[in-house]
């Protein structure tokens, strides 16, 4: 057993040799949304992937975190905005009949009906004047066995129940990864790293600039068992019907209902709010049994196992996309997004938003993408960090047969694979 000196703040460990177990075209770091996407896109087009995931499913939020709302993969001006890898995902789903939202034909409608019965799933959000959007409410365990399918039938390896610890950086180029699950200390050598965890981790400890944001935190439940009440009922608390018999939604946490804002990449502070708000779920469950008409017989059927966390690290990179970028067109435009509180709003990401300063063999996706707090308020949701997903791993195939380098890609390339991929790009 290894030993090493201890004084009173710090521990030296021994020098140690980590076997390498993988040497993949591209390492997909993190297995939410982003990184589902990222590691199928670099897989179809061509690439050996390796996927790590911390928690035993795919989906991170979208699935663990009860978040199971896509909003909204439209522009608020009734034309689809997300495509690709998403709306894929969601016609998966559909083949399941696990979710729910409206047709084509309704998309921006005034009407406030329509309006109202879309609220109550969920699907419009914002201040008003409302107009229906296209955003879908979706089964959790449909998205987990439609990500399942999807990796399998692309090939890509998944290693659950898996942190990434520490990126190995020589130059502008990360060597290897270590990684640490139940077989221990491993390492692995990829061509391209995508960094899809959310909070940044391989860019940060990489030694790349960030932005960190404390948020207060959210855990979403599910409860069963409950008659909803007809739509001319007044409301009393937040919670939106979602697929399945009396089945609904409560989105508990945020501002209005936490004490204080938490950092998301403190061990310390998570483990005191995951404590705190389900004790929150509980009092707000027992609140809406005992003063809303139709939960009297309603129950706690399952509680997110993970903090629903908005934002933490987001990389200061190559392009900081900012406010002053709304509906700005980019020539290396890779994704596009509307935005799920505001109508008519399009933000188009370019690939240099994806880019670290100091690196050339990483992207990022997903949520920690270089863009400031309030673009990151649209790009934050599970469309667009899908969007962002699949392009960073089809750019990270194209750099793989090169050599790794994620700045050599030809943009135009990358941008026509994308479309040939009914990705949405403008």
């Amino acid at each position: 057993m290894p030993r090493g000196s201890l004084p009173s703040d710090s521990l030296t460990l021994p020098n140690s040799r980590v076997p390498v177990v993988a040497r993949p075209d591209v390492l997909v770091a993190g297995g939410g949304s982003a990184g589902l996407s990222a590691a199928v896109a670099a897989a179809r087009n061509g690439a050996d992937v390796l996927l790590l995931e911390r928690f035993s499913y795919l989906g991170g939020l979208a699935s663990g975190g009860l978040i199971i709302l896509l909003l909204t993969m439209d522009d608020g001006a009734g034309r689809q905005a997300v495509g690709g890898l998403c709306q894929e995902l969601v016609d998966r789903m559909e083949r399941r009949q696990a979710i729910y939202y409206p047709p084509r034909s309704s998309w921006n409608d005034p009407d406030p009906k329509l309006v109202e019965h879309y609220a109550r799933w969920g699907l419009v959000w914002g201040s008003g004047p409302h107009r229906v959007r296209y955003s879908v409410a979706f089964d959790p365990q449909a998205f987990v066995l439609a990500a399942d399918e999807m990796v399998k039938e692309a090939a890509v390896r998944v290693l659950y129940q898996t942190w990434a610890c520490e990126p190995v950086v020589e130059g502008r180029t990360v060597t290897a990864l270590v990684i640490q699950n139940k077989a221990g200390r491993q390492a692995i050598i990829p061509k391209v790293v995508i960094d899809a965890t959310g909070d940044g981790d391989i860019i940060a400890a990489a030694g790349e600039r960030f932005e960190l944001e404390r948020v207060h935190p959210w855990l979403w439940f599910l409860m069963s068992g409950a008659q909803l009440p007809e739509p001319s009922a007044e409301r009393r608390g937040l919670y939106f019907q979602t697929p399945g018999k009396g089945h609904v939604l409560v989105p508990w946490g945020g501002e209005a209902r936490t004490t204080h804002k938490i950092d998301a990449t403190n061990p310390d502070e998570v483990s005191a709010a995951l404590a705190e708000c389900r004790q929150l779920v509980a009092e707000e469950a027992g609140r809406l049994k005992q003063g809303t008409p139709g939960f009297e017989d309603a129950y706690v059927s399952m509680t997110a196992d993970q903090l629903g966390i908005t934002e933490s690290r987001r990389l200061q990179g190559e392009y900081v996309m900012t406010r002053d970028d709304l509906d700005r067109e980019f020539p290396d435009a890779i994704a596009r997004t509307g935005h799920w509180t505001k109508y008519d709003c399009v933000y188009n990401v370019p690939y240099r938003s994806l880019l670290p300063l100091g690196l050339d063999n990483v992207l990022v996706a997903g949520r920690c993408i270089s863009v400031d707090h309030r673009v990151h308020h649209a790009t934050k949701e599970i469309p667009p960090c899908m969007a962002t997903g699949q392009a960073a791993g089809t750019a990270a195939a194209l750099a793989a047969r090169e050599g790794g380098n994620v700045r050599q890609v030809p943009v135009s390339t990358l941008r026509k694979r994308l479309l040939e991929q009914a990705a949405i790009l403008g």
